[in-house]
């Protein structure tokens, strides 16, 4: 087993990453924490030369340093892009310069376990690909449509019962303050000629008696159901009266997941589902580096230690 440190990519204001890294300490694992898009250049210095296995050599944050040939984990929570100084074309053609460099070496390193890999995340976070590789694997996936077509929306919706969804998660603000863009059910009199201006995820509403969020983490998979008041579509808008357990995933459930995250290349995944009165789990999506801290307390999951489980071995085991 490799001695060498934990590297955690991420933001300075994380607190799901202290978890882990207060975990990893009161095991005496060394950790050096950074976040490259604020840190590097400045207070990161690298210094990296090809052996004859991959890269040798450095990483150092202030005291801390790390032989790369030696770092047993990565694990990429969420670290601030590689942002340019400003607008000039010097300080753009340093940020991509850094984000291929740093990035790149520290997203090959020789003996590295990656939780997960920043390029199978960025994979990953495509909807589209996330459906129709879980309709592969055997997951019951809602009727979807992705349309700019005003003509095809409505046509899918009068179809069915459908709700509306974003392909993405990003920062979103109304009056200055940020906000949610959650699922909605839309009817087909909503449908204007706005939907020509950007793609549409328009998805068939399932019935759902209450949601599954699984976590993934290595082969290792803990699940809580969450149980949000009566008509609301998407939990997220319904956090205060929101209820959890921990639930057993089923196994052909389990099987898919498993399938599923060997097709992205990850080590991590927060799954969610919907279930039906009949007990299907419905496939919605994949956050490939979602969150799962606050499941911890609320369904009383071990989710802090099975992720540092994996980071100390340095490899994804039972």
């Amino acid at each position: 087993m490799l001695r060498g440190p934990v590297l955690v990519a991420t933001e300075r204001e994380d607190a799901t990453a202290d978890l882990i890294i207060t975990e990893l300490n009161r095991r005496r694992v060394p950790v050096l924490r950074y976040d490259p898009g604020r840190d590097f250049p400045g207070s990161v210095r690298i210094s990296a030369h090809m052996g004859s296995d991959g890269w040798e050599g450095t990483l150092a944050f202030g005291k801390r340093r790390a032989s790369l040939a030696e770092v047993r984990s990565l694990y990429h929570r969420r670290p601030s892009g590689y942002a340019a100084s400003d607008d000039s074309q010097t300080a753009r053609f340093a940020a991509a310069e850094n984000r291929r460099g740093l990035g790149g070496v520290l997203g090959s390193l020789p003996n590295c376990l990656y939780l997960s890999h920043p390029l199978a995340i960025a994979r990953a976070e495509y909807k589209p690909f996330q459906l129709a590789v879980a309709a592969r694997e055997g997951f019951r996936v809602p009727a979807t449509l992705i349309t700019n077509c005003p003509s095809e929306a409505r046509s899918f919706i009068r179809r069915q019962r459908s709700i509306y969804k974003p392909l993405h998660a990003g920062a979103y603000q109304v009056d200055g303050e940020a906000a949610g863009v959650w699922a909605a059910e839309v009817l087909p009199e909503e449908i204007d000629d706005s939907v020509r201006n950007s793609a549409h995820l328009f998805q068939e509403l399932v019935q759902k008696t209450h949601d599954v969020r699984a976590i993934a983490i290595g082969s290792r998979i803990f699940a809580a159901r969450i149980q949000a008041s009566e008509g609301v579509l998407d939990w997220r808008s319904d956090y205060r009266n929101l209820s959890y357990s921990a639930i057993a995933c089923p196994d052909d459930v389990a099987s898919g997941i498993h399938r599923f995250l060997a097709e992205f290349g990850l080590s991590f995944g927060a799954f969610d589902f919907a279930v039906t009165a009949d007990g299907t789990w419905w496939f919605l999506e994949c956050n490939p580096n979602g969150q799962w801290a606050w499941l911890e307390y609320s369904a009383g999951l071990p989710l802090t230690q099975a992720i540092a489980d994996v980071l100390e071995n340095g490899k994804v085991g039972e």
